[in-house]
């Protein structure tokens, strides 16, 4: 028997990767080429244009020369900016996903986004080289907005639950017959198809 013949009894291989562990890495590696490209190509510019000042083109050839130059330098610093923004931006993010699935494995979800949120910011001002004063701003910004995400988290699994209270509530008032639950369950159904069409 050779092995093609046990292909097709061989399940496939699937590996399931949460989306937050790409997603926000993906988003954060996006923004930082978008500002790399416009900071590196603008400081690019301005420096073609410093080094070039004492010693501007005379003729029409040098003119074309010196502006096809100063795209080329350009367009290189634009690119060399936007992967050293979309490098540090990505690690930032990589780095608030590993905080946040750490304090998941370890037992701490009720936290997680907090941790999140403290370690990502004591993290930028550590690969962006700011100073002492500017990291305990990034800290305390990354502070709230892990906090301001943990108080979303909790409402979305209060409404959640919720929701889920209101329909068992409704499905125990139907099966037992009360009319008045019915009639209200009836004339929400008839607005919802109402305004679908």
């Amino acid at each position: 028997m050779s092995s093609t013949e046990n292909n097709d009894e061989l399940p496939p291989i699937r590996i399931t990767i949460p989306e937050r562990y790409y997603l926000l890495p993906g988003a954060a590696i996006i923004v930082g080429t978008t500002i790399g490209l416009y900071r590196g190509s603008r400081t690019a510019s301005l420096r073609f244009l410093a080094e070039n000042a004492h010693r501007p083109p005379r003729t029409v050839r040098g003119w074309y020369l010196y502006n096809k130059t100063k795209n080329y330098r350009v367009l290189l610093g634009g690119l060399k900016g936007a992967g050293a923004d979309a490098t540090k931006l990505g690690l930032t993010a990589a780095g608030w996903v590993i905080v946040e699935e750490g304090c998941t494995r370890l037992g701490l979800d009720d936290v997680r986004e907090v941790a999140a949120g403290l370690g990502t910011g004591m993290l930028f001002g550590a690969v962006y080289g700011l100073p002492w004063a500017a990291i305990r701003r990034t800290t305390g910004l990354g502070l709230l907005m892990g906090g301001t995400l943990r108080v979303l988290r909790w409402s979305k699994d209060y409404l959640r639950e919720q929701a889920a209270l209101r329909s068992q509530e409704l499905k125990v008032a139907a099966a037992e017959g009360r009319a008045e639950v019915a009639e209200g369950v009836q004339e929400v159904v008839e607005a919802v198809k109402g305004k679908g069409t």
